[in-house]
């Protein structure tokens, strides 16, 4: 969440920000409740102060006099007008955390106006996409395709989007995400071993909740959620804890399988690895120092780009507009991988600076020289969701004889040249 004293203070600069995203919010409704919150917990709070100054003037009194028995009635009216007063100081600061969790981040300066993903910007591209890709087809096209991706049976299983990967195939997977975490320990994260399922407070701290609750899947009986991102158990990590400035910036990364509903999609975007319900992905988690997140968020970016680098595949990075721009974040960068035998991008990662929105509702802060908590900046970025990636080694890679050259990066883990089936 913002800051409320910015709200309060700077309303209007506020506004002009976060009107350049796409979420509604009502900033009247907010202030409001904000002004009801703090006067009715001041009541109860003023209330609470008479009942303890009553019942000091009784500790003075003979016990049974007069003076004391009025005391007690007193007290007895007190009492059940500082309980209503809680309750309603109660319902005020709920109804105020409601409202104000519906007004998403304030978007860096740096980041581009726009209504839509057509007005995102391409920053740089690496690999030529016109190069030699004789034999490149769509990956769901390839004769042996669902020899080693089973999707039918998937479906039997679990549901459309929750694929079986079968011998090498996934083992390729397992290289792929061995090779992503090997290299993020290279670059000083962390590795961590995280839950798959996490509760509402985690999801609301990371944004999930109250935005996409849509796209989550959930145990209502529990009040558990898969994880869409390893981002939301990770970042959480720090939650209602306060570090040092001598930790930052603190860096982790973690594997995980990921879950998302895709409510809404369909159509050839959603064909073969291009969308799914389950997946495989390594998440880069960092906290930082305020004064260094900018920064921290372009070495996230170069971390990712790196990986695409050493798998030898073409691709772009985007800065999001405003108008794409997600509900937590302050600056978001895409990174897209080329698909020759579909002919398009592939989003395969996203790095992002959330400043200190998520800090601030999971209370993680950090003690700075004055020795006074102030919240930290929290970033993350995919590096990388395998699915997507996979798709173009197999377009990318096809070759001559029907089979597809693995790239060399990975051979410590998968020893073959290539994977796939011969063609006559």
């Amino acid at each position: 969440m913002i800051d409320i004293s910015s709200l309060r203070n700077d309303l209007e600069r506020i506004q002009a920000c976060i009107s350049r995203k796409k979420f509604d919010c009502n900033f009247d409704t907010v202030l409001n409740l904000d002004m009801r919150r703090r006067s009715s917990i001041a009541d109860a709070e003023q209330a609470r102060a008479g009942q303890k100054a009553v019942n000091g003037e009784m500790a003075k009194l003979k016990k049974g006099s007069p003076e004391f028995l009025a005391k007690v009635a007193e007290m007895k009216e007190l009492a059940g007008k500082v309980k209503e007063l809680e309750a309603f100081a109660k319902q005020a600061d709920e109804d105020f955390k409601a409202a104000f969790m519906t007004i998403p981040n304030v978007p860096h300066e740096s980041v581009p106006d726009g209504r839509g993903e057509e007005d995102n910007q391409t920053i740089s591209t690496w690999g030529d996409i016109e190069g030699d890709f004789p034999h490149a087809l769509p990956h769901y096209d390839i004769p042996w395709f669902e020899q080693m991706i089973d999707f039918p049976r998937g479906v039997k299983v679990a549901g459309a989007g929750f694929p079986f990967y079968l011998g090498d195939m996934s083992k390729l997977v397992r290289a792929l995400v061995n090779f992503f975490l090997e290299e993020a320990g290279e670059n000083g994260y962390q590795e961590v071993h995280s839950p798959i399922v996490v509760n509402a407070a985690s999801a609301t701290a990371t944004g999930q909740l109250p935005d996409k609750e849509g796209q989550m899947y959930v145990d209502p009986n529990e009040d558990i959620y898969l994880i869409p991102t390893a981002e939301v158990p990770v970042t959480n990590f720090f939650r209602d804890e306060i570090l040092s400035a001598d930790q930052l910036p603190v860096k982790r990364c973690a594997y995980t399988p990921c879950f998302r509903r895709e409510a809404g999609s369909w159509g050839k975007d959603v064909r073969g690895l291009n969308r799914l319900h389950q997946f495989d992905k390594v998440e880069l988690v960092k906290w930082t120092h305020p004064q260094e997140s900018f920064r921290e968020l372009e070495s996230l970016r170069l971390d990712a780009e790196s990986l695409l680098q050493k798998l030898g595949l073409p691709y772009r990075v985007l800065l999001i507009c405003a108008g794409d721009i997600g509900f937590p974040h302050s600056k978001q960068y895409d990174l897209e991988v080329w698909a020759a035998g579909q002919k398009r991008w592939l989003e395969v990662s996203s790095c992002s600076n959330f400043t200190d929105f998520q800090a601030r509702r999971a209370n993680i802060r950090f003690r700075g020289e004055k020795g006074k908590p102030e919240p930290v900046h929290t970033l993350n970025g995919s590096a990388l969701a395998v699915p997507r990636v996979l798709a173009a080694i197999l377009e990318n890679n096809l070759q001559d004889d029907g089979r597809v050259k693995v790239p060399t990066c990975l051979r410590k883990w998968y020893p073959d040249e290539s994977i796939g089936v011969l063609q006559d």
